[in-house]
């Protein structure tokens, strides 16, 4: 698949880079459950390893059209006394696992894990906000690169709701749970500075230079041996969950499939050839 046109959602490939454009500029691509069933089903083909050999997706960008990434949901998709079609029922003590309700929104969280989850490195392009919900879809990501000028916040404690899609595990792996917590709880909205400082953003950059700094930071990552990409964004992910002792073996596991592969034979050639590499990802 090199080009997806949607009701919300745009995705298009461009050599080795997949371009995902949010596609509701007119309404600062707040987001609906139409917009998350595109970006699922659009995950499902995209984040599988076959499909990234296949088609030589090595990199994909995650942008909003117009001058925003996303103010969050679009509450009026989400508006009356029923909720996707289920009506809200007095708060139950205990919720079980396989309550509607969870399976709802689990699906809703299914549109952005699969950036986490996919083989190759996602970015974020953040401009003008990334608010609620498009904050959590940055979140997915695996590098942010943010406007100055842009404005960030988890605010949905404003509703009576936390961060569902996210919010509340991943924000604290980047920035700790401290100023995870008073970010979610006070539900304020941050500058992009504010944001780069506690390591929220990897880039922080003039919005004029927002995408051609993600271009060429896409095509920088799309240029690296495809096997070891995927190994290390692999073994960084499980990091916080594994021993030492255990990060070191699948460091060492993922080592012995690289060093074995034709990428790998192909970086000694380009080197003593003094040329760039051309790697095929095998």
């Amino acid at each position: 698949m090199d080009t997806m046109q949607g009701e919300a959602v745009r995705y298009e490939q461009v050599g080795h880079i997949g371009w995902l454009r949010l596609n509701r500029a007119d309404k600062l691509n707040a987001m609906t459950p139409q917009m998350w069933q595109e970006l699922r089903e659009l995950g499902q083909t995209l984040s599988t390893e076959a499909h990234a050999r296949e088609n030589q997706l090595r990199v994909l960008v995650v942008i909003g059209e117009g001058r925003a990434f996303s103010t969050g949901i679009d509450t009026s998709a989400f508006g009356g006394a029923a909720f996707n079609g289920h009506e809200r029922e007095p708060v139950p003590e205990a919720v079980a696992d396989d309550d509607p309700m969870v399976s709802i929104i689990q699906g809703f969280q299914e549109a952005f894990t699969w950036l986490e989850e996919a083989p190759y490195p996602t970015i974020a392009a953040v401009r003008g906000y990334a608010l609620g919900a498009g904050m959590q879809m940055a979140l997915a990501c695996d590098i942010r690169v943010v406007a100055r000028g842009s404005r960030l916040g988890l605010l949905e404690h404003r509703y009576g709701l936390i961060p569902d899609l996210g919010g509340t595990q991943r924000l604290p792996r980047l920035v700790g749970t401290g100023k995870a917590k008073e970010l979610i709880f006070t539900a304020q909205q941050i500058e992009a500075e504010e944001a780069y400082r506690i390591g929220l953003a990897e880039q922080l950059v003039d919005d004029e230079a927002l995408e051609a700094t993600v271009t060429s930071l896409a095509e920088q990552l799309a240029s690296q041996p495809p096997l070891a990409v995927r190994a290390a964004k692999r073994a960084i992910d499980a990091s916080p969950y594994l021993s030492v002792r255990d990060g070191l073996l699948l460091e060492a596991k993922s080592q012995a499939v690289c060093i074995r592969s034709q990428d790998a034979k192909e970086a000694v050639r380009a080197f003593m050839e003094k040329r760039m590499p051309q790697y095929s990802g095998k």
